[in-house]
């Protein structure tokens, strides 16, 4: 095939664009693999981050990388601390964590799964499919930092590719999640970092499975990830953080005994 001079062009920037993606994402998973996504489980738990690709109309640039790897750091101290979990501790390279990605079977050895920003992801029916296949096998996923109505579609429109047919609900105050270690009645925004958004409310909401067991805990309109991320910063509400690590230890709890 003859190639013109301009679809030359085009090609060589779009192998390079291919290129720069992959390097990225190989140096977020790490040079040698085996510290976050290639290893096998070391521990109980390991804090688990999704993987995904971005949305069209998603903010390009941060996505799943939000928060990482200060949040792991942070919060799998406070679970150590905390809980009698044998979590694996995150170095503040990642190392201990692990990246998934929805193209692998071994998202089957860790029964916690956190995304962030999902306001902003996209999956396509084959990551879907397997998202639904660990979630029915008894997964847990925590989507976390995504804010008004129009992050909200776009979570939903992948959301719906995993379950077309089942609700998206408010939790009720007496829902177990809210009281299976601490009793969380404050339906407080937790902020990010840049404080407290005005005129949106907070929501915890949840999709749920025959049985009535939470597989999905949505947190709309909150951050906890910059609540964990920013755990030593001095300007950082302390109570947020606080009340951040509770919801945290109390989504442990819960997705390791049900």
């Amino acid at each position: 095939m003859t190639t013109r001079p301009g679809m030359r062009a085009t090609l060589a920037v779009t192998a390079g664009a291919v290129l720069v993606a992959s390097i990225g994402l190989t140096a977020a998973l790490g040079q040698s693999g085996d510290a976050r996504i290639d290893g096998d489980p070391t521990a109980e738990f390991h804090f688990a981050r999704l993987v995904y690709n971005n949305a069209r109309a998603g903010r390009w640039g941060r996505g799943w990388r939000t928060d990482y790897a200060d949040a792991e750091f942070h919060l799998m101290q406070g679970i150590n601390r905390l809980t009698r979990v044998d979590g694996a501790d995150v170095d503040w390279s990642g190392g201990g964590g692990r990246l998934i990605t929805l193209n692998d079977d071994r998202i089957f050895d860790y029964p916690w799964l956190y995304a962030v920003e999902v306001g902003q992801w996209y999956l396509n029916d084959q990551e879907a499919a397997l998202l639904r296949e660990y979630l029915e096998r008894g997964g847990f996923l925590m989507v976390d930092d995504f804010w008004g109505e129009y992050e909200w579609s776009i979570f939903t429109e992948s959301m719906l590719r995993v379950f077309p047919d089942r609700p998206i609900v408010n939790l009720p105050e007496d829902h177990e999640l809210l009281h299976v270690l601490y009793d969380l009645d404050q339906r407080t925004q937790i902020p990010g970092r840049g404080g407290q958004r005005r005129n949106l409310t907070p929501h915890w909401r949840g999709i749920f499975d025959d049985d009535g067991q939470l597989m999905v805990a949505i947190n709309f309109n909150m951050d906890m990830g910059d609540a964990w991320e920013h755990a030593d910063d001095p300007w950082y509400p302390e109570p947020m953080t606080a009340l951040a690590y509770r919801f945290a230890v109390n989504y442990l709890i819960y997705s390791m005994t049900h």
